[in-house]
């Protein structure tokens, strides 16, 4: 979470991702986008719970069948990343790294050198 709460704050700014991990609620994050945050923490929290009224409430306010799916998705892996990550015993890094893989992704982007078209 530390390194892609890095690159928001790059892009979004310290202000906006600060506010959201600490208070979602009371964060300047525009509400459906609030709505799709309390989704997530509910598939990472209590899968079994979703319903298809979380889902008619995440349409209701804008999100489409893609986006939802791919929310699920990024949340699916991500709980298989990190339970590998601290299954495997790796260890954590300190929040300067974070904060130079954040400008790194910010100015570079995702892709490494090598796989970018000339």
């Amino acid at each position: 979470m530390r390194s892609h709460a890095a690159v928001a704050a790059e892009f979004l700014g310290e202000d906006l991702v600060r506010g959201v991990i600490d208070d979602l609620e009371g964060s300047a994050l525009p509400d459906n986008e609030k709505a799709l945050l309390r989704y997530v923490r509910k598939v990472n929290g209590d899968p079994l719970s979703v319903s298809q009224t979380d889902i008619d409430s995440l349409q209701d306010v804008g999100w489409t069948q893609e986006a939802i799916y791919d929310a699920l998705s990024v949340t699916a892996l991500f709980n298989f990343y990190n339970t590998w990550v601290e299954g495997a015993g790796c260890r954590t890094r300190s929040d300067a790294f974070f904060s130079a893989v954040g400008k790194a992704l910010h100015s570079e982007g995702y892709l490494h050198p090598w796989t970018k078209a000339e």
